[in-house]
């Protein structure tokens, strides 16, 4: 049988973009697994090519968006998410899930906080592509739109921090426009093996031209941003495995 890359979506309380997520890697070409947190064990990792931490309030957010998940995680599987990545694991953080990331030390330093406008912020976004080299965003152009729906997006660094993330290259995408106030227009990040990504807007919830506002957009396209960003994946991750064992 043809082998396809594979994900792994880990659901805590709260989650709910865990479904929509699955449907959009599935649609692009990978088997898509949701599994809940209090099931994950150490060699739930086996035979998996990309974890996700899908987007949505883990417990609710009720103390500091991610902490709880983080915690769970942290109990469950120790470090077995950073030894994934070692070994050529790829890890996506939408949203809830990019703020259980930072809190887990999978993506550098910072904290998702309360948007400069004390607001939960629901609206489409440009976002411009600082890293287009990078797996989770080479089939994307250098501005695209994608919606965004949170609380904490507000990414704040220590003093000079930010600035030496950009020039590191490890800001991946940021908001053409001050959204949330995150430092530099922060709207998603990268670790220094490129292996991990994080980020503030959904890309499953613009799979499809018809998820877009604008029932004009872009012509008789049939596919939105968020098919190229899960597209990207997948071929970067299909690109590893030898052409005969890719359907």
């Amino acid at each position: 049988m043809a082998k396809r890359p594979h994900a792994l979506l880990l659901k805590f309380p709260g989650t709910n973009c865990d479904e929509e997520t699955a449907r959009a890697l599935e649609t692009v070409g990978f088997t898509a697994r949701i599994m809940p947190f209090f099931l994950i064990e150490r060699d739930s990792l086996d035979e998996v090519d990309l974890v996700v931490l899908p987007g949505g309030f883990s417990y609710g957010d009720y103390v500091m968006a991610g902490r709880l998940a983080q915690l769970q995680l942290e109990q469950r599987m120790g470090s077995a998410l950073h030894e994934f990545r070692e070994r050529g694991g790829l890890i996506l953080g939408i949203c809830n899930g990019f703020q259980i990331l930072m809190r887990l030390g999978l993506l550098p330093e910072g904290s998702l906080m309360e948007n400069s406008n004390g607001r939960f912020i629901c609206r489409w976004v440009v976002l411009k592509n600082c890293d287009s080299s990078n797996p989770f965003l080479a089939a994307l152009p250098e501005y695209f739109e994608l919606p965004v729906a949170h609380a904490e997006g507000r990414l704040v660094t220590a003093p000079g921090k930010a600035g030496q993330y950009r020039d590191e290259g490890l800001i991946t995408l940021v908001y053409n426009e001050d959204v949330n106030g995150s430092a530099l227009g922060i709207a998603g990040m990268r670790d220094a093996s490129g292996r991990v990504f994080g980020l503030m807007p959904h890309p499953e919830r613009f799979l499809c031209r018809e998820d877009h506002y604008d029932p004009d957009w872009n012509g008789e396209v049939k596919w939105g941003w968020g098919y190229a960003f899960f597209k990207s994946i997948y071929q970067h991750i299909a690109n590893r495995i030898p052409v005969s064992a890719v359907s």
